[in-house]
C-alpha cells in the first residue's frame, strides 16, 4: 500500500547542503556524536541494530557472523587511508557488485565523493563509534547515520572491504546504504545506475553498445572528463549464465566500472583504449591489451606510466574500444547534471520534480493497452515555451522512478514494469478522459516498459503544451513514484489532478402540500404511517421508508440501504439538530437522491448494481465535485471493494459525506479557516476519515 501524496505541485531540485537528518531520534549526526562523547559511550544505532534483522530477511546467516567495530578488528583503523580510491572496493560475500561498481566510479570524482562521504570523520580525537553519509533518495538528500559495528567472520569483514585491511570508509558506506534499504540482503542484485543516481542526484542514460551512436567513443570520453559515473555489463540469456566466465575472462551479468579512456601510440598507430574495473578486485580480461599481453612491450615506459598500466591482478584492465564494443552489451552513464554529451558547451538545465502514487482502484490505470483505466493515471501538463538556442525544438529529459521497492523486498515487492507516454494537450484545463486517449496517439513515449527502478529518456518536441502520463504496465499495481523533468529552457509543469473545486446546486425549496406531486403524496402517506403526528423519522424509520420505496424501482439494483447511510442522511439534512428528519427535509433530500441515482446508473455501465472505482472521478464531477488524486485515492480506499467496485449504498454514503463536509467548509468564516489551518483539501480529507 503506497503512501498517498499531497504534493504541493512541482518542487525544486534539492542540493546536498539541504540534506535531511532521518534518524528516528530526530537528532543530527553531530548532536548524536556530541551526546555520546558527553556520556562517554560509543554510539549504538537502534534504527539498524547489530543483529540478524539487519543482515537478512529471507534466510539465516550461513555462518555465525560477529559484529565488531574497526578497532576490535585491527589495531590502527583508518577511515580513509591515502585517499579514497577505486582499489578500496573489494566485494565480499554479497551479490551487490552493482553497488560496488558505483562506489568505484564515485572515487573518480573528488567533489562528488566528498559530498557522499564527509571527510571530517575518523577514528582519532572525537571518535564516538558514529559515522554518517549523504545519499540522494527520490529527489531528496538524506543524512544517514550509522554506528561502526560491522559483520565479521574470524576477524575479517564479511561484505565490502578495502584492499588495505586498516581502511573502513567503503565498508561503512555499504552499511549506510544497507540501512537506507532495510538490510544487507536487500542489496542483492541491482543496476549500477541505481546507486550512481543515489550518489549524485544525477540523471541516467543507458546505451546498448551494439546500437550506440557513431560518436560513442567521444560520448564516453566527455562523460568521464565531466565526472559522470559510467558502468557497463554483459547481458545474460538465462539465469544459469549469471556470473559465468567467458573465454576472455569477462563475467556475464556482472557490473563493471569504466575508469578511463585514452589513446596510445602503438606501431605508428593511434589505438583507442578503454579502462574497465571488476569490483571483485580480481578476475580480468585476458585478451589484447590485458595486463600481461605482448602489446604493452611495444609501448614506451613513460606512456605506460601515463596510462597507469600495471600487471597486478587488481580487477582493473585496459582493452581496445573495438573489443569493448564486441564483448560488452550495455553502458550506463549517470550525468551529474544532464548536460548534453554530444556538445562541448555546458548547459544549465531546469529541473522540476513531481511526487505521486499509483493506487489500485483510482490512479493505477496501467498502460495504453488498458484503455478503460489508462486515463485514470496521474496526468502532468508540460508547457514547452522556448526553443533550444538555434533550434526549432525543445530538448527535455523525463526520468520516472518507482520508490522504495528495494526496501519493500522483505514484504515480497519486486520492481514493477514502468514507463510513460506524452500527448499533445488540448486547450481545456482538466483531467483528460478516456475518449481523448481513444482518438489521439501519443507524441512521444519511453522506448519500452521495463522493470527498472528508473526509466529515463531524452526527447525533442516543438514548443507547445503536452500531457505526460507516468504508468505501470499492468493496471491495479501500487507504488509511489518520483517524476523528474529536465529541460534546457524553462518549462512549466502543472498537475492536472491537483485542484479541488466544488460546484453544488442550491437546494430546492420544499413544495406546499397542495402543490405536491403524486410521488410526494405517496411519501407523505408513508411518512404519516411511520412517523406519527410529528412527521419526523429516526434513522431506523428512515431506513425502512427508503428501502420500501427504492425496492420498487426496477432500474437500480442494490441489496438495501444501510442504517449508517440513513444516519448520514439525517446528519446532512437535519436543520434543527434534533437527530430526526422532517418531511420537508426528506422531500429536499429525495430530489438529491434522484440526481445521485441517475449519476450512478450512468456509470453502472453493465447494469450490475456496481460502479467501477476508476469511473468515480467522472461520477463525482457530474455531481459537482472535482477532486484531486489524493482525495480520490482516500475515497476509493474507504468505499471500494477488493474488485474496485462500489455498490449504490457505498456511492450514496460517499456523496453524503462529501456534500456535508463541503457545506460545512463553505459556511466557515475566513478567520475560522485560518484558526484551524485547514484548506478545502485537508477539510474534506479529515471529514472523509471521521
Amino acid at each position: 500500500m503506497p503512501h498517498l501524496y499531497q504534493a504541493p505541485g512541482p518542487q525544486e531540485h534539492p542540493v546536498p547542503k539541504d540534506s535531511r537528518a532521518i534518524h528516528s531520534s530526530g537528532q543530527t549526526y553531530e548532536q548524536l556524536r556530541q551526546e555520546c562523547l558527553q556520556r562517554g559511550i560509543l554510539f549504538e544505532d537502534k534504527d539498524f541494530p547489530a543483529n540478524n534483522s539487519s543482515l537478512f530477511f529471507s534466510e539465516r546467516p550461513p555462518i555465525p557472523f560477529v559484529w565488531k567495530r574497526p578497532g576490535e578488528i585491527v589495531k590502527n583503523p583508518e577511515f580513509i587511508l591515502g585517499g579514497a580510491t577505486r582499489t578500496d572496493i573489494c566485494q565480499g560475500e554479497l551479490g551487490d557488485c552493482w553497488l560496488l561498481a558505483a562506489i568505484a566510479s564515485l572515487t573518480l570524482n573528488e567533489k562528488t565523493l566528498a559530498r557522499v562521504v564527509p571527510q571530517d570523520q575518523n577514528f582519532g580525537p572525537g571518535y564516538a563509534g558514529i559515522f554518517h553519509f549523504q545519499i540522494w533518495q527520490h529527489s531528496e538528500w538524506v543524512d544517514v547515520v550509522i554506528d561502526d559495528r560491522l559483520p565479521t567472520f574470524r576477524d575479517r569483514l564479511v561484505f565490502l572491504h578495502s584492499a588495505d585491511h586498516n581502511e573502513f570508509w567503503s565498508a561503512l558506506l555499504e552499511k549506510a546504504y544497507a540501512k537506507l534499504n532495510g538490510s544487507y540482503e536487500a542489496l542483492k542484485g541491482g543496476s549500477t545506475i541505481e546507486a550512481m543516481e543515489d550518489f549524485t542526484g544525477g540523471v541516467a542514460e543507458t546505451f546498448e553498445v551494439k546500437k550506440a551512436p557513431e560518436n560513442f567513443y567521444e560520448i564516453l570520453e566527455k562523460a568521464l572528463k565531466r565526472g559522470s559515473m559510467v558502468g557497463c555489463s554483459i547481458d545474460i540469456s538465462n539465469s544459469s549464465e549469471s556470473e559465468s566466465r567467458t573465454p576472455f575472462g569477462l563475467i556475464k551479468g556482472h557490473a563493471y566500472t569504466l575508469t578511463g579512456i585514452d589513446q596510445v601510440n602503438y606501431r605508428s598507430q593511434k589505438i583507442e583504449l578503454i579502462r574497465v574495473r571488476n569490483p571483485w578486485g580480481q578476475v580480468e580480461w585476458n585478451g589484447p591489451w590485458s595486463d600481461n599481453s605482448r602489446e604493452w612491450s611495444s609501448v614506451d615506459s613513460s606512456e605506460q606510466k601515463r596510462l597507469c598500466h600495471s600487471a597486478l591482478d587488481d580487477g582493473e584492465f585496459w582493452m581496445t574500444f573495438k573489443d569493448f564494443k564486441i564483448h560488452f552489451d550495455k553502458v550506463e552513464i549517470c550525468n551529474l547534471t544532464p548536460d548534453a554529451l554530444e556538445e562541448d558547451a555546458l548547459h544549465k538545465w531546469e529541473v522540476t520534480v513531481h511526487q505521486g502514487s499509483w493506487v489500485r482502484g483510482s490512479t493505477a490505470g496501467g498502460c495504453r493497452n488498458f484503455l478503460d483505466t489508462f486515463w485514470t493515471n496521474p496526468q502532468i501538463k508540460l508547457s514547452l515555451t522556448e526553443k533550444d538556442d538555434g533550434q526549432e525544438e525543445c530538448t527535455f529529459i523525463v526520468a520516472l522512478m518507482q520508490k522504495d521497492r528495494r526496501k519493500l523486498k522483505k514484504f515480497g515487492a519486486n520492481l514493477l514494469t514502468i514507463g510513460y507516454a506524452i500527448y499533445q494537450s488540448p486547450s481545456k484545463e482538466e483531467h483528460l478522459s478516456k475518449d481523448f486517449f481513444r482518438y489521439h496517439a501519443s507524441q512521444a513515449r519511453s522506448k519500452t516498459y521495463i522493470n527498472l527502478r528508473e526509466v529515463s529518456e531524452r526527447f525533442k518536441l516543438p514548443p507547445g503544451e503536452y500531457i505526460l502520463l507516468p504508468t505501470t504496465f499492468e493496471p491495479h499495481q501500487e507504488a509511489n513514484f518520483c517524476l523528474r523533468i529536465f529541460s534546457e529552457k524553462k518549462a512549466i509543469t502543472q498537475e492536472m489532478d491537483g485542484s479541488v473545486d466544488i460546484d453544488l446546486p442550491e437546494p430546492s425549496k420544499p413544495t406546499s402540500p397542495n402543490q405536491e406531486t403524486k410521488e410526494e403524496k405517496q411519501f407523505r402517506a408513508l411518512f404519516e404511517q411511520i412517523a406519527g403526528e410529528d412527521m419526523e423519522v429516526t434513522a431506523e424509520e428512515l431506513e425502512y421508508v427508503l428501502n420500501a420505496v427504492l425496492q420498487k424501482k426496477k432500474n437500480i439494483k442494490f441489496k438495501k440501504l444501510s442504517l449508517i447511510s440513513c444516519k448520514n442522511i439525517i446528519s446532512l439534512m437535519d436543520t434543527n439538530g434534533n437527530g430526526k428528519l422532517e418531511f420537508n427535509e426528506f422531500k429536499v433530500f429525495w430530489d438529491k437522491l434522484k440526481t445521485w441515482i441517475n449519476i450512478f446508473l450512468q456509470f453502472d455501465a453493465d447494469q450490475s448494481g456496481t460502479m467501477s472505482s476508476y469511473e468515480l472521478r467522472l461520477a463525482l464531477k457530474a455531481a459537482g465535485f472535482q477532486l484531486n488524486n489524493y482525495l480520490l485515492q482516500l475515497i476509493v480506499l474507504r468505499y471500494a471493494d477488493e474488485q474496485y467496485q462500489l455498490d449504490f449504498d457505498d456511492f450514496l454514503n460517499c456523496m453524503i459525506r462529501l456534500e456535508n463536509s463541503s457545506r460545512v467548509f463553505q459556511v466557515l468564516s475566513a478567520k475560522d479557516k485560518e484558526c484551524i489551518q485547514l484548506n478545502i483539501n485537508e477539510f474534506i480529507s479529515l471529514a472523509m476519515n471521521i
